[in-house]
């Protein structure tokens, strides 16, 4: 195994930031996915790096020892990704990517503004559709790479995570289990389901913890499934039934009272989002561009 920089990038937030919890935050990846990692390079440097017994993380004598190299690894990689960028600028790239739905409509429209003021000169075509779709398209070569809501294996793919999300569960303000607050998984199931179609991400993500669970999705009671995250919103609020979706995708309602979140006790529904691309192939260097834009930055300030 060769020394990973993504593993330096992570070590180098959490001796920053102080603490696992608030690295992970900055990072956009779940604690437990940031602890594995520093995990990884400590058992590849064969020592401790962090000491975790006090309140406020502390860096060993080796861990200081790395520090600086670890800084300027990241700025190299800055650097060197922005005089790629200033190269790219005089041939005026395209950025084609795909978009799962819930990542589409929610999450990079409030990210592609401030990427494309940094680089203007890069033009943005983005497809909304689905996970099934995203990677036909890739495979054909009508998109340089794709973001979507749950992992993909698939032989001439390459997934990584980019972003964290989480499921929320949802219901009207007339639901039976409005103003409960929170539920556990094996009662919340008994009720009337709207759900997004076969392929999605969002559904994928819902079934797996389902099955983690012991539970058959398939003994669901699936009364609605709709195309749009937007549909199922308008049909939980209407009283046709529940539904999970990404907490980035109800602010709004919830803000108006349209809408409820019902907290599940026994089960986790969070999760990553991720970008896919094809093995065997360079991504041009807007799709680098946009991809070290998401790795690098503190997104909580846009979303």
């Amino acid at each position: 195994m060769a020394l990973n920089f993504h593993q330096l990038h992570i070590f180098h937030t959490v001796a920053e930031k102080g603490s696992f919890s608030a690295a992970a935050q900055a990072l956009h990846m779940t604690q437990p996915a940031v602890t594995m990692q520093v995990q990884s390079l400590e058992d590849y440097l064969g020592t401790k790096l962090l000491l975790r017994s006090t309140k406020r993380i502390e860096l060993t004598d080796a861990g200081s020892i790395l520090m600086p190299y670890a800084k300027r690894s990241i700025e190299l990689i800055r650097d060197t990704d922005a005089a790629m960028s200033r190269y790219a600028s005089g041939l005026k790239g395209r950025l084609q990517l795909g978009a799962s739905l819930t990542i589409g409509e929610y999450i990079l429209p409030r990210l592609l503004g401030p990427f494309n003021k940094e680089h203007s000169d890069i033009s943005i075509r983005m497809k909304v559709m689905n996970t099934t779709q995203i990677i036909d398209h890739i495979q054909n070569h009508q998109l340089d790479f794709g973001l979507v809501e749950a992992p993909v294996t698939h032989p001439d793919l390459q997934t990584e995570p980019v972003l964290s999300d989480e499921l929320q569960l949802i219901v009207g303000r007339r639901h039976p289990l409005a103003g409960r607050g929170e539920v556990q998984l094996q009662e919340a199931i008994g009720y009337p389901l709207v759900l997004r179609e076969e392929g999605s991400g969002t559904r994928q993500v819902m079934e797996d913890q389902m099955i983690l669970k012991s539970i058959n999705p398939s003994d669901l009671q699936i009364v609605m499934e709709l195309g749009s995250t937007g549909a199922i919103k308008s049909a939980v609020e209407a009283g046709v039934g529940m539904s999970f979706v990404s907490a980035s995708s109800i602010k709004h309602e919830l803000s108006l009272g349209l809408l409820e979140t019902v907290r599940i006790t026994d089960a986790d529904f969070s999760r990553e989002f991720y970008s896919i691309f094809l093995k065997s192939t360079l991504l041009p260097l807007p799709a680098v561009s946009f991809l070290n834009f998401l790795r690098g930055r503190d997104l909580n300030q846009w979303l």
